[in-house]
């Protein structure tokens, strides 16, 4: 307690680009397993089999296609995320509880800060699927942002931003409700205890994935445009918003094409979450103890 803006922002930054570097090629993988109408060369049983396929089939280098773009995205993403949400949380428990811990506060500032993050990562994140997916057109970062805003305009950055957050508020208000509740049980003084953040991380993220996998599929649809799926249902130009994208999900996959790549989605977030926390406590903790040793 007692951090600083600055402290935040600049943990939070550590964290969203450790978060999502560490994991990518999980995440890649993730985007693969998703794919509504997969190529019959890009179709994984599991995300080991899939790694190894994609290793062996397509180079060393290809899981970590459009971690250059995340990096970029995931820094600011992060800093005004973490910044927001420790104010808001602060706040609103002073309200609600008379500066207790209340659940209802974390999940309302996680669910705010989430609007910041997402408006910063969208575009990222429409780049990132489309460079991640089997037999991607686009030989660059720079190549694909051009070709994407020449052939579908601007607005295809922001496409999937109605359901990114769709997906993400309630993905973050069960995210940080989640981390908060098992600090409460294992870390009561709230003291750094690296065990207690990741253990608390790698729970909440397992939890808040597994409940959000079908807006997930949603987005990813939204996101990578697939021409295979899409022309399959007669669907001709592209597909935009989330209810369009809920119906095409089900008439190519039933309920069961709501939670594809369910396990991969879990596996990836179950690390990320834990790992972000973790950064994220030790540099607030290092920075705070850094600045109190300076005063003194």
């Amino acid at each position: 307690s007692g951090a600083s803006l600055g402290t935040h922002m600049m943990a939070g930054a550590v964290a969203g680009i450790m978060e999502h570097t560490v994991m990518y090629p999980v995440d890649s993988v993730k985007t693969r397993m998703q794919s509504l109408q997969p190529d019959p060369k890009a179709q994984y049983r599991s995300v080991y089999e899939a790694l190894k396929k994609i290793v062996l089939t397509e180079g060393f280098w290809r899981p970590l296609r459009g971690i250059n773009v995340t990096m970029l995205g995931a820094g600011p993403a992060h800093a005004m995320y973490f910044a927001c949400y420790e104010k808001m949380k602060k706040s609103l428990s002073d309200t609600i509880q008379h500066g207790g811990n209340s659940h209802l506060a974390n999940g309302i500032a996680g669910s705010v800060a989430t609007l910041l993050h997402d408006a910063v990562m969208n575009p990222a994140e429409v780049v990132k699927q489309r460079m991640q997916m089997f037999n991607s057109p686009y030989k660059s970062v720079l190549a694909c942002i051009r070709t994407v805003q020449k052939t579908e305009g601007f607005g295809a950055f922001y496409r999937s931003y109605t359901t990114q957050l769709t997906m993400n508020v309630p993905f973050q208000a069960i995210h940080f409700i989640t981390y908060e509740f098992m600090q409460e049980q294992i870390n009561p003084h709230r003291e750094y205890n690296p065990r207690s953040h990741i253990v608390s991380g790698a729970i909440a993220g397992a939890v808040a994935a597994a409940a959000t996998t079908p807006l997930d599929v949603c987005k990813t649809l939204l996101n990578t445009q697939e021409n295979m799926a899409l022309s399959s249902v007669n669907i001709s130009g592209h597909l935009s918003g989330m209810v369009n994208a809920f119906k095409t999900v089900y008439q190519l996959g039933g309920i069961s094409g709501y939670f594809r790549g369910v396990q991969a989605r879990v596996i990836y977030q179950m690390p990320s979450t834990a790992i972000a926390w973790s950064v994220y406590e030790f540099f607030k903790y290092f920075l705070t103890k850094h600045k109190l040793e300076k005063r003194t």
